[in-house]
Parts: structure tokens; sequence; C-alpha cells
């Protein structure tokens, strides 16, 4: 089964939803910059209502960080009680490997050489645990990272995937186009933001959601 991991969620109110329509993780992002950010006091609020309501139940709570250090990325972490981090931005390999296996890496390649590098590089500090992915691919952007609404290269995720054993892809997916994205690419799990959401960053539409969740499943079935 692919794995779904929804991400950018900033109420109780919304994880609950998404828990409760089928998703494997929940993203919360602690990038300042970006619209989606939370305040680590009010994920840790959302991430003590979720366990208190769902118990075992409750989705894995991943943090996205960019370019921050590995002291405040395990700060944060004790702070909302984050079951593991996403290092989305420009982080070293050294980083990964201080945050001893709790911490994935997402790359946005330009180009399919780069994405080879990337795995190379990245490869070593795969985290083992089978409940997330070694390596996200995303779509390129030289701005941004992450949420975009720009679809990741089938190219550069087909070739990844043949090194990385759980390869989750993100990039502009959609209710509309995740299911054909499964079929050309395969992946070992998807990851989505903007393409669940009612037109504002961070608030993700139920009817979006379940649909996305149900295309997942659809192929899978």
């Amino acid at each position: 089964m692919t794995k779904i991991k929804i991400c950018g969620i900033r109420s109780y109110d919304n994880a609950l939803m998404v828990a409760r329509a089928g998703a494997d993780m929940i993203g919360l992002n602690f990038y300042p910059k970006t619209p989606r950010y939370v305040e680590p006091e009010t994920a840790r609020e959302i991430a003590d209502k979720l366990r208190d309501v769902l118990g075992d139940d409750c989705p894995l709570l991943i943090g996205l960080f960019v370019n921050a250090t590995d002291s405040h990325i395990s700060q944060v972490m004790d702070t909302v009680g984050l079951d593991f981090a996403q290092l989305s931005g420009d982080e070293s390999e050294s980083v990964l490997k201080e945050m001893r296996g709790v911490a994935f890496k997402s790359i946005r390649p330009p180009t399919l050489a780069m994405a080879m590098d990337d795995v190379n590089y990245f490869e070593p500090t795969f985290p083992t645990d089978e409940r997330v992915p070694s390596l996200i691919v995303d779509a390129y952007n030289p701005k941004l990272y992450g949420g975009t609404g720009e679809t990741a290269s089938v190219e550069v995720a087909l070739e990844v995937k043949k090194r990385v054993p759980r390869m989750m892809l993100a990039g502009g997916l959609s209710p509309d186009n995740v299911a054909e994205r499964i079929q050309a690419i395969q992946p070992w799990g998807v990851d989505v933001a903007s393409g669940v959401e009612d037109g504002t960053a961070g608030v993700k539409d139920e009817g979006k959601v379940r649909a996305f969740i149900e295309a997942v499943k659809g192929v899978n079935a």
C-alpha cells in the first residue's frame, strides 16, 4: 500500500480530519518563511490532542525543517513530541547523522545528474525505520523549498527509485493526478500539501483530502 503524507497542517481540527480520512503521516512545518508555518507550542497542542483522541491510531507526526541546526531540530522535536524530522533545505550529511536515524532528507534536484549525486551523498543517512521514507523527491524550484504546486520529474523519480528503498514522491500532487503519477512511478509513498487545500495555505479541504486518499487506495486495490 502506498503511504500517504499530508503536510503543512496548522490546526488540530484539520489534523484530526486528515488522520480520520486515512493519512499515514501528518507534516507540521517549522520553516518560518512559509505560510504553512506553525509555532512549536501550537504544534505541541495539536500533537497532544491527536494522541489523546486517537491513541495508537494516530498518524506519525513529522516535523519539516529548512536549514535548521541539529540542536534546534532536536529542541522542537522534544517540545512538540514529533516522531521524525524531514529536512527540506540544503542540509549536509552531518546534520542527518547527528539526528541518529530520526530524520530523512527531501531533495529537489534540477537535473538527473544532481539527483544521483544527492542519492550517493545521503544514502549513508537513510533511516532504517520502515515506517518513514528513505528519501523524498520533490519538484525543483530555485527559490522555494516545497509547497510550490509544481510536479517532480518522472525521469528523475524513476532513476532515484532504483537506488532508494523507500522513495516518497512530492510535488504538484492532487486528487486529479495522484493515481496517474503512482501508476507511472510506483513510489513507496506520496506527499501532498497545496494539492488538497481550500485555497488558503495550511487549510486542508476535507473533500479534496478524502478524494486524494481514495485515489491512492484505488491504485492499490
